[in-house]
Formats: C-alpha cells, structure tokens, sequence
C-alpha cells in the first residue's frame, strides 16, 4: 500500500522551510517598502528594480503588484526612452514578460515601443499575443491594424485578386518546369504562390526565401495548409545572405520573383538577381548541349516614361504661390520635397514617389508620347552587373501638348518569358502605381509643341533615376538646373518665354549651392499650398487675439505692471511644419510658441519673422525646451496662461490623431479665461457607398482558391477594416446616401461628448453598402471652419469597411452603430426592418 502520508509531509516541510527563512521574507518585505517609495518619489528605475526583485523572490505577490508594476515599468520606459537607452528599454520588457507572460497590457505596451522603433514585424508578433490572451482588447486590436497596414499593404489583395495576372506567372513557371527547370528557388516568397507554382507544375525540388518575419510565417502556414509543406523549403531570410549548401543543398535551375516596385528596381531586384547569379542560380544556358542551365522568371523588363502637367503633383513637391496666410514667402529661401528628379544620389532625397495616375485627384495631362527609357534583361548578368556603370542616357522627347513641366511618370512591361508580360502602365487595372519623379527646376516652365524635352537617365546606384535638363526651343538650348524667380513664374506675363529666359539667364545655377535650401514633407508641401486653411485659421487667428487684447487693456495698471503681462501667448502643437505662430505673432503683442523640430525649418521660420517685422523673442521654438512629448502642454510662465493653443488633430491619412481628446482635455486647463483652442470642434461626416474598388483592396474576394491554392484564409487576416489615404474625389463607387453626420468631438466642452453614437440613414438608390468613407468638418470657432474632403486639402480620407456587404432597396433606413475609440472609428450596419415593415 502506498505512503499516503508522504505526500502531506513533503507539502507540510516545503512550508516549514518557507516560514523558516526570516532573511528572505525580511528583504522582500523591504524591498516592497523600498519600491513603493521610490515610486512615490518618481524614482522609476530604481522602483522598477526592486519589484523585480520581490517578485522573483515572492511571486505570490503578482496579483497585488501588478498594477503598479505595470505603471512603474511604463514610466521607466518612457525615461529610457527619452535618453536612447533603446537597448535597456527592451531588456526591462523581457524581464517584465518573464514574471507576467501572458499580460496584454505589457505586450501591447512593447508592441508600440517595437512599432516606434520600426520593428514591424515584431511588433505585430506582440500585438497578435495580446489579443489570443485578451480577444476583446481594443487598444491591440487597433495596433495590429495599424501595423498591419505596414506589413501587408493592400496590393497583396490586389494582386491575388488578379486573376490574368496570376494566371500569366503560372503559366510561365509551368513552362519553364516541364523545359527542365526542376529546381526552384522564389525570392521575395510572400504568401508562397509562386513557389507552388512550381511544385504544383512538378518540380523536384522548391526553395523560397521571405525577409519579413510575418509574411514568412503566413507563408509557412499557406504551404502546410495546401499539402506541400514537406515539399517546399521556407527560410526567413534575405537572398543575399543564401549560399550553397549552408542554406540550399546545390545551385537551382530556375528563380521565380516578384521584388519589383513601381520603379522596377526599388525593392533590389537588381542586387538580388546578381547575388542569385553568381551563388545560387545554375549557368545560363550558352548552347543546346548545356543541360542543365538557370534562368529567371521575370525574364527581363522595359520602362517607360512621359512628362505630364497636374497640379496634383506640383502642389506636393514645391511651393506654388507667393504669398501664404498673408506672409510673403520669398524670404524662405528655396522649399520643396525630399523627392528629387536627379542624377545624383543623395541621402537626404527620395529619387521618386508614386501615384495611381488613373485616381490622381484634377487628373494629369501628357505633355510628350512615352518613350523606352530603359531596357534589362534579367538572364543575362553581364548586363545586370554592367548596369550601375552604364553612362548616362539623353533622351530627346518631342512635346506633343503644352503645358506646366512638373514631373516624369514611369511604368514598365515585365517580360515574364517570350509570351507572357505584365504592364504597369497608367491605363491598365494593374495592382502597381506609378513612380513619380518631379521636376523641381525651373517652377512655372510651360513646355509648348515644337518643344524637345531632354532627359537624362541613369542607374549609377541601381535607382532608375531620371533628370530634365534642358528643352530645345527654336535652335536655343535652355537649361533646366537654373532656378527661376517664383515671383516671376508663378504668373506669367503676356510673353512668358521671354521672361522665363531672362530669368534662366540671370538667375544662380545650382539649387544646391543655396544656404536657404530646405526640405519639407510632400504633407507639409501639400498643406503649405493649401490658402484656405491658412487664410482660415489667420481670421480665426485675428478674431480671438482682438478680443483677448480688449480684455487686456481692461485689466487694472496694477495687474499689468509684472513684465510681459499684456503679451498674449500661443502656442501652436502642429506636427511638422506650420506657419500658424508666425501668422499669430505677426498679429503683435503675441508671444508665439512653434514645435517645429529641425533646425533648417526653424531658420526659414526665422527670416519670414524677420522680413516680416516680428521680434525675435516673440518667437520660440517650444520643444528646444521640452524634455518630453508630455513637456509639450504646459504653462509657458509661472505667471501666464495659454491664449490660444492650436492642436493638430487630424492625421494627414484621413483619421484623427492619436490622444487628442487627452491632449484637448490638458489643453483647457492650460487656457486663461477667455483662451480657445483651435479647432474647437469636429464634425465626421460620411456616406454610404457601393465600391468593388474598395473590397478589392481590403480582403481576397471570393470562394474559389487562388489558382486551386488556398491562400485567402490566411492573408485575410490581416484584413483592416479602416482603409486610408483615399481620394473619395476619384474612387471607383457609387453613391447610395446623402451625406451624413457620424460623430460630433467638442474639444472644448469636455461635457459634450460621447464614445458612441447611433444614426439613421436613407438609401437613395439600391445596392450594395461595402463602404462608409468619412472625412471631417473642422470648426476653428462658430463662423469658420475647413473641410478635410476639399480638393485643395492636404488631408486624404478614410473609409470603413464593412466585413459583409449590406444589400439595400431606395428609401431603406439603415442603421449605424457608430463608436470612437482613441483615434479608431468603427461602424456596424444593418437595415433597419421595423421601419420597413412600417412603409
């Protein structure tokens, strides 16, 4: 018969032991003691240690230490986080995880600090953890979105969505495989498609490769699930540290890619394809005898390009007027984008952007036919090799319309082998945009027929990167890398060849030579060519600073007597460049607060007050002194209030700042009475639509598998329901309601608002609800007030997406569930049938 009584008796000594050790229940005792004490005294890292230390020794006090180790841990983050102890930061969460780790809250909270860091993949890793511990956490729920908006962006839904697409890589791989291509490797595997591609074409062997931790494991799950995960290799990790045999056993006769973006070489095709050569591809074949030999899919490529006129364009990359909220700009000095059309790399410069020209808002005109560009064969790697080292290309473009010089469009062909292409051209219904390199020089040169436009083309860093340098124009050559005065191109004359050659001739000829060269955002450039919202919030501006100074000069001489008393103080909290202080201080008797970060900006902010007669201690750059982002909001002197502060609140992608309520909520205590914020309110307005478009984008549509592959399951998952930088203006849909108010934020009555909302809406016409795009109307006070849907706005819209789309008849009600949650708006939707029944 067993022991029974062994059992007890080892639990009853384990316990004995325990009561037996008064040194270690001394020191975790004190070192609680010790911990809340220091964290009463914001002593954050040395609180941080010791509640280590006791719940190493005492885990039995997890449930009554959580919280404050949770705050503790928070505030010590931020500390090392202010100082770049980047390193130390994270070694502290992964001594938290080991105490606590299925605690959302601590994954959620390193998840951010990953995304910030711009640890994507890893921060999703954490994001995805905290919501199989905690499914209804909304704070991770809108983090994964957010950073699975980085992770998969939509044209991977476009792109399995593309059925003659697909269907063209399949058959150029099936022929290929049954050619005697039987071992493959897919560089850049994604969702693994095109690797089982191959395996379902019969190949003997498939090896893929995928850099981002989060599409390798999608991938990983896509092969398991369709029977072939024994069958293809996956590894996470980049081509170019793959060699032979450490990663795959012997050389392939065959790589499959797609790594190519809207200017062909942007995601290192180039490189990888050279690499792919020289170590892990077979020979090419120079004969019929020689079996076997590699080769690529895609087989080669041919670009094109054409310069267009839209303002679309101009009004992103550089400055087009003379005057902004009543500040005359020639004291700036020289402003455009980061994005150069040049030959020249340069860290500091993008050598393109991209636009979907089809959807560009005012549209585009063609001012020359496309012209080749460029032409690579990837097979051969002489060429590939010999690419960085090509000499510079001139290209002679004969002007077919006139119009504004503003950029160079470019799109290719993919050659996938002898029968199968792909074009990314702007007519065709293609999952790439175009790339975009605009022309910086010579702002406001019209191009006319009879017009030879010269572009020189090159690949020196293997970028595709283009420059106009010159037009022919009647026998003369004009350059194109002088400057010419904005004030007299903005508005040409009654014979602006004559003066635009004036000023070629008697302008500096090298844009970079300028100490007054500043870069701003394409969104910073966009809003600083946006006058109604300058002109807006000058009014708004003017009002409120008239009413504070009456209010003043009302005060008693004794009030007035400390120094600075009658000065009226505004601080403005914009993200990035604004020129809302300068707009305030130039009003006089205003100290002005800017948050503007980069030193170059300050100093353009600098000479506009200089020339603009502001003093110079009536303009302060507020975060040369903040310790922190908390440091933002505070009294500008002990003896002060705020007379204005201006909050930006919508973020340029179309949603509303993260912690603007919190931040308003600070802000009004910060006012002196009389004081306001800007804006004081903000109206969501929506409409129902009917959009494929939008369906498209969001998820893969359909119950048939992706060329008999099951892959949407998967890749849906990453599905977000919050599509943004959208131009309602261009979308493809239909519209099946009025316009509608969703949701109402009163940044000055904290008592006026709500996290949800329900609103009735009548379908104009029948058909599908997919979509509900939403923008907002900013009320800077009760008379003025900006809309975010404006074609001259730098804001872009979002638009929910509702997970199954809602069938209606005209007249229907449809309800709404509105909520905002932080700076997450969501919307349910469903017909409303008592009133159906009703009618």
């Amino acid at each position: 018969m067993p022991n029974t009584n062994a059992k007890p008796k080892h639990g009853r000594r384990a316990r004995r032991r325990r009561r037996g050790d008064p040194g270690r229940e001394q020191l975790v005792s004190s070192s609680l003691e010790s911990a809340q004490q220091c964290l009463l005294n914001q002593d954050y890292g040395t609180a941080f240690v010791h509640y280590l230390l006791v719940l190493h020794l005492a885990p039995v006090f997890k449930d009554f230490a959580r919280d404050s180790f949770r705050f503790t841990l928070f505030k010590w983050a931020e500390e090392l986080d202010s100082v770049g102890r980047i390193q130390e930061l994270f070694d502290c969460y992964e001594q938290a995880l080991e105490i606590f780790p299925a605690d959302e809250v601590i994954l959620n909270s390193m998840g951010e600090h990953l995304f910030r860091m711009g640890f994507r993949d890893e921060a999703a890793g954490h994001f995805h953890k905290a919501l199989k511990i905690k499914p209804d956490y909304l704070e991770a729920r809108e983090n994964f979105y957010r950073v699975a908006n980085w992770l998969v962006e939509r044209w991977h839904f476009l792109m399995l969505n593309d059925r003659g697409r697909n269907q063209k890589y399949q058959q150029a791989i099936q022929k290929a495989v049954q050619s005697g291509c039987s071992t493959v490797l897919d560089i850049g595997t994604g969702t693994g498609i095109l690797g089982m591609c191959a395996k379902k074409a019969g190949a003997a062997e498939v090896y893929a490769c995928e850099l981002s931790k989060t599409m390798y494991e999608l991938a990983c799950e896509v092969v398991a699930e369709n029977g072939m995960e024994g069958s293809i290799q996956i590894l996470h990790k980049k081509s170019l540290e793959m060699g032979v045999p450490a990663d795959i056993p012997h050389r392939v006769s065959l790589v499959v890619t797609e790594t190519v973006d809207a200017g062909l070489f942007g995601e290192g095709i180039i490189e990888s394809l050279i690499h792919a050569w020289n170590h892990l591809l077979l020979p090419p074949k120079r004969s019929e005898e020689d079996l076997p030999s590699g080769r690529v899919i895609p087989a080669g490529a041919t670009v094109f390009c054409m310069a267009v006129e839209s303002l679309e364009i101009r009004r992103h990359h550089r400055l087009c007027a003379a005057e902004v909220g009543g500040l005359k700009m020639a004291a700036a000095g020289e402003l455009r984008s980061p994005v150069s059309c040049s030959l020249e790399p340069d860290d500091s410069t993008e050598p393109y952007t991209t636009e979907r020209l089809s959807r560009l808002p005012g549209g585009y005109r063609a001012l020359t036919e496309p012209f080749t560009a460029l032409s690579i064969d990837f097979n051969n790697v002489q060429e590939l090799e010999g690419l960085s080292s090509r000499e510079v290309q001139v290209m002679r473009l004969p002007v077919t319309q006139q119009g504004e010089l503003d950029a160079l469009a470019v799109w290719f062909q993919l050659h996938l082998d002898q029968e199968n292409s792909l074009s990314t051209g702007p007519q065709e219904d293609t999952c790439w945009e175009q790339a975009i390199y605009p022309v910086h020089s010579a702002p406001g040169f019209v191009l006319k027929p009879g017009d030879e436009l010269l572009v020189e083309v090159s690949c020196h860093d293997a970028y595709l990167r283009l420059g106009c340098v010159a037009v022919l124009r009647d026998g003369r050559k004009l350059h194109l890398d002088q400057r010419v005065d904005p004030q007299s191109s903005m508005k040409p004359g009654p014979n602006p060849e004559v003066e635009l050659c004036s000023a070629l001739a008697s302008l500096q000829t090298s844009q970079r030579e300028s100490e007054d060269f500043s870069l701003l955002e394409c969104s910073e450039m966009a809003l600083l060519n946006y006058q109604d919202y300058h002109q807006s919030f000058s009014l708004a501006l003017t009002k409120l600073i008239s009413e504070m100074k009456l209010r003043t000069q009302n005060l008693s001489s004794a009030a007035c007597a400390a120094a600075d008393a009658s000065l009226l103080y505004v601080l403005d909290v914009s993200e990035g460049f604004s020129l809302l202080p300068l707009i305030a201080a130039r009003q006089g008797g205003v100290k002005a607060y800017s948050s503007v970060e980069k030193t170059k900006q300050q100093n353009v902010l600098r000479r506009l007050a200089v020339s603009h007669g502001v003093p110079e201690e009536h303009l302060e750059f507020w975060l040369n002194r903040a310790e922190d982002e908390q440091g933002v909001l505070q009294r500008p002197s002990t003896e002060k209030l705020w007379s204005a502060i201006i909050l930006d609140c919508v973020e340029t992608c179309g949603l509303i700042r993260q912690k603007l309520m919190e931040k308003a909520s600070l802000a009004r205590f910060l006012l002196e009475e009389g004081g306001r914020i800007f804006p004081e309110k903000i109206v969501i307005l929506g409409m129902l639509v009917e959009s494929d478009t939008l369906l498209m984008e969001s998820a893969v549509q359909g119950r048939d598998p992706t060329l008999g592959f099951n892959i949407a399951p998967f890749i849906n998952q990453f599905t977000v329901p919050v599509h943004v930088f959208l131009d309602f203006s261009t979308l493809d849909c239909r519209h099946l309601s009025e316009v509608l108010e969703l949701f109402v934020l009163d940044l000055m009555d904290t008592n006026a608002n709500y996290t949800e909302r329900e609103v009735k809406a009548q379908a104009t016409s029948g058909g599908r609800v997919t979509a509900i795009p939403f923008w907002y109307q900013i009320h800077l006070d009760r008379d003025i007030s900006l809309n975010t849907l404006s074609r001259t706005s730098h804001w872009k819209q979002a638009a929910v997406v509702l997970q199954e789309p809602l069938e209606v008849q005209a007249g229907d009600w449809i309800r709404l569930a509105v909520k905002l949650h932080k700076s997450t708006i969501s919307i349910s939707a469903q017909v409303d049938m008592a009133a159906v029944q009703m009618e």
